[in-house]
């Protein structure tokens, strides 16, 4: 037996020990803030008490102040294990979780008391980091156990705030410690991927939630012609965006799925309390999902163009101001991302890591939804996002499966020895 096919059995060994190591973090809520939680403080001292005896060359601990939170920081740790090169090769997981949301939905057990049932572990964050953050672990601890030396730099990064925005953590992170990354970096964020572990994703749209408040004239229901109905004008208003996305960001690109730049209307609001008034204002919300193509400056700026046509068409004076108005404000904005190259390094070691330890033909795709991937692509480090999950993260009864956790702490060790 060769030295990677003993240290690969290894894994397999430290199966009881990932399903422990798992529950206890599931025993610790980290509640994001921005959502009524204590934070990551807890999850955080756990996992330090434990990795500070497995032989890391340094663990960096970057704490960043937040009142709303327990202990009254967002802990993020980085724990490193030196190689024969200064580059690292970065494995993201983060510490943070959503709410359980509706407690009768939980039918398995209590969000924060895990259960084990045959392959798997059910809680909060199982899958929904804690999957990511164990595999990490126990591929790093096989790694220390052996003496092995990787050609870069590993570096396992635990972070906050991932499910608000990551203000409190991984952007924190570059915005003031910039000097811990370079071009010459590559990533691994384990938070997505698909049941069977072939699918990699090196791309993401570009996101932005904007919502558009239109203020009209209110007046009685009976007397439309002394007021100005914004419902009308928001109501052609979105046909009219819808029209333009068609015409100006009609790209295809088949590493998504839809293929196109999406803008959908998701929320209304109004202030009339009556059926017989026509209120003075609407507001709607569009979730947009931009191709790497474009950018969401130009895409504003082109909504805000199709308002203008409009306006002109409603146009209506009282007391020397002009009606219909629009406000537009960003609720979310992730720009587009750089897409990972496909001769990218870390992608052809996954891809070889995939065929030769799981027999698996990988597929390359995109994503409509966000990952903190994006956030070092922007920097010009690769990562990718890969893991093996049925999805179940922000669900009732959410769960990992302890043959994921293993199998994909194989291909982690691979790509640490090899990349």
């Amino acid at each position: 037996m060769n030295t990677l096919d003993k240290m690969l059995s290894r894994i397999d060994e430290l199966r009881s020990y990932a399903a422990e190591l798992l529950s206890e973090l599931i025993k610790r809520p980290s509640i994001n803030p921005s959502y009524g939680g204590e934070g990551e403080y807890d999850k955080a001292e756990f996992i330090l008490e434990i990795i500070r005896e497995w032989g890391f060359d340094d663990i960096k601990i970057i704490n960043v102040p937040d009142k709303r939170a327990r202990g009254g920081v967002r802990p993020n740790i980085i724990a490193f294990i030196r190689g024969e090169a200064d580059d690292r090769f970065w494995i993201l997981s983060h510490l943070d979780v959503v709410p359980p949301g509706d407690l009768s939905a939980w039918t398995v057990t209590k969000p924060f008391e895990p259960r084990i049932i045959d392959d798997k572990i059910y809680g909060r964050g199982s899958e929904d980091n804690g999957q990511g953050i164990v595999s990490s672990l126990i591929a790093a601890r096989v790694l220390l156990e052996s003496g092995a030396r990787p050609r870069r730099t590993i570096a396992l990064a635990f972070v906050s705030d991932e499910e608000a925005g990551s203000e409190y953590g991984l952007k924190y992170i570059v915005r003031n410690h910039r000097d811990l990354f370079s071009s010459r970096d590559v990533a691994l964020v384990p938070d997505a991927g698909s049941s069977n572990g072939d699918f990699i994703e090196i791309a993401e749209k570009g996101i932005a939630w904007i919502k558009l408040r239109i203020r009209g004239i209110q007046t009685h229901g009976s007397t439309p012609h002394k007021g100005l109905n914004p419902h009308r004008v928001a109501s052609e208003l979105i046909l009219e965006i819808d029209e333009m996305i068609r015409e100006r960001y009609g790209a295809f690109d088949e590493l998504f799925d839809p293929p196109y730049t999406t803008c959908e209307p998701t929320m209304t609001r109004n202030s009339s309390g009556s059926p017989n008034i026509i209120p003075g204002d609407h507001e709607i919300v569009l979730d947009c999902r931009v191709l790497p193509t474009y950018s969401i400056d130009s895409l504003l700026r082109d909504v805000a163009e199709v308002f203008n046509k409009l306006r002109k068409k409603y146009s209506k004076k009282l007391n020397d101001t002009e009606y219909p108005i629009l406000e537009i404000e960003i609720l979310n904005r992730e720009d587009p991302a750089p897409t990972v190259p496909r001769d990218s390094i870390i992608v052809k070691v996954l891809i070889e890591a995939l065929r030769k330890i799981r027999g698996i033909e990988p597929r390359i795709g995109g994503i409509g939804g966000g990952t903190f991937a994006a956030i070092l692509r922007r920097i010009g480090v690769p990562a990718v996002v890969w893991a093996t999950i049925d999805e179940t993260a922000h669900t009732p009864n959410e769960y990992s499966r302890l043959s994921n956790i293993v199998n994909d702490a194989k291909i982690m060790l691979y790509l640490m020895l090899n990349t």
